[in-house]
């Protein structure tokens, strides 16, 4: 834990702007009240779902979180230069085309329509919904990387060079009573576990725990693709454009992302957001981020099914 507290001393030191981190917190207040009195991201984006259009939408949505924080942070820090380096816009705009398409995409549903047996259909859009951004995000950010970003030491963070598991492993320890006490409300039981009982494994004749297995892993690799986009991309790709005001726009654009999910969720990414950031902006690697995050998501899981067994 002193490594972590370390490092958060360390970027809130040189980081930290009274009324720069004020405006954010009143931008993302605002933002959060609209979104869930309209339910925004899930009656009105999502209304376009089997449509390419919303992959547009999701590009504008992210965008807007994106860009509205960096012009504040341009404003308070009198960072004009960023707005001003092609770079930065080539490399923003990628990432957020990438989180916009993986977001939108839906033509994998098509496919399990089409080709597989209903019995089987839930299992495999939960599964293909999390392994998808193999072809929307990781494939591109690896084009991307071998041609543009070959300076940066890791690809975006992925290695555990010098990594050190233990502050990490404490952080879920401390994390552990948290969920258990949010595994009783009962907004929390309505969202999780996320993997929903059904009867594949009757279909496949084989153990009812083998597919719900399947998922977890599944569902655990689309945290480390999230690490690598927000964590990875985001601060590693941009920070030697944007240095430390790197951090509070992934921030914001990281809450947006939550927007589909309950609120104290969405909540709740600002403060993890903005710690991660500064893990990996100081650590150079997304593995504490990847971590955490695939460790918070299994015991939400777990936890939320423990429930159910109660």
């Amino acid at each position: 834990m002193k490594e972590i507290l370390k490092y958060l001393r360390s970027h809130v030191k040189e980081d930290f702007s009274k009324g720069y981190y004020i405006t954010i917190a009143f931008f993302l207040a605002i933002c959060l009240s609209i979104n869930y009195y309209l339910d925004f991201e899930d009656s009105i984006i999502d209304s376009y779902y089997g449509r390419s259009i919303r992959i547009f939408y999701f590009f504008l949505f992210y965008a807007f979180a994106y860009y509205g924080a960096t012009f504040i942070m341009a404003g308070f820090k009198k960072r004009s230069d960023i707005l001003n380096n092609r770079w930065f816009w080539v490399k923003s705009s990628f990432i957020l085309m990438l989180l916009a398409l993986d977001g939108g995409f839906h033509y994998h549903d098509i496919f399990i329509r089409e080709s597989v047996p209903p019995v089987a259909q839930y299992f495999s859009r939960k599964v293909l919904k999390n392994l998808i951004n193999i072809l929307t995000m990781i494939l591109p950010m690896i084009i991307f990387y071998r041609m543009y970003d070959r300076n940066i030491n890791s690809f975006y963070g992925l290695t555990l060079k010098g990594f050190n598991y233990r502050p990490y492993l404490t952080m879920l320890l401390i994390m552990v009573p948290v969920i258990i006490a949010a595994s009783f409300i009962e907004n929390f039981n309505d969202f999780y576990p996320i993997y929903k009982k059904n009867a594949v494994h009757q279909h496949l004749h084989i153990a009812e725990w083998i597919p719900a297995v399947i998922y977890e892993l599944a569902y655990g690799w689309n945290f480390l693709t999230i690490e690598l986009a927000f964590r990875g991309f985001m601060i590693l790709s941009l920070a030697g454009i944007m240095g430390r005001n790197v951090v509070m726009p992934m921030v914001v654009t990281y809450c947006f992302y939550h927007f589909g999910k309950p609120e104290g969720e969405a909540i709740s990414s600002i403060i993890g957001g903005y710690i991660l950031g500064v893990i990996a902006l100081e650590s150079r690697s997304v593995f504490g981020g990847i971590m955490i995050h695939v460790g918070v998501a299994w015991m939400m899981e777990l936890f939320a099914w423990l429930q159910q067994k109660i």
